[in-house]
């Protein structure tokens, strides 16, 4: 067990899902849209896992969440352009409930993930009056 690189990270795994999901559902998007709504939404998806790797590999917890916080903002930029889509009738609503119960579960990992590093960092920071700093 343990975690060895960001392969094992279950919110890595899952944004792999999640890419594979939003390459499948934007290929039902209209062919003239390919170089606009297509491509853009696909380099979004696929900038989460590049993300959350790049940050699991950075020298401090702080860069980590930075980059935790750019994944996070590419996984929102999905979720507009899938309601965007819909709205455009590139895709029906059915079509859609893999990507979104993907991006639900995706949320509320970097939501914890975030969060629990966030804790990490202020824990260390608690330094009392005698100088000495508790973990």
């Amino acid at each position: 067990g343990g975690i060895k690189s960001y392969k094992d990270l279950i919110i890595w795994q899952k944004s792999i899902d999640l890419a594979v999901e939003v390459y499948r559902l934007s290929s039902k998007f209209p062919k003239e849209e390919i170089y606009s709504m297509t491509s853009q939404i696909r380099r979004a998806v696929t900038s989460i896992s590049l993300n959350i790797a790049e940050g699991y590999g950075r020298n401090t917890t702080k860069n980590y969440i930075d980059s935790l916080y750019i994944a996070q903002g590419s996984l929102q930029e999905v979720e507009s352009a899938i309601l965007l889509s819909l709205r455009l009738n590139f895709v029906k609503e059915e079509d859609c409930e893999k990507v979104n119960s993907l991006m639900l579960e995706e949320f509320k990992m970097f939501n914890a993930l975030i969060n629990s590093l966030e804790n990490k960092i202020n824990n260390t920071n608690l330094v009392k009056e005698d100088g000495i700093t508790y973990s």
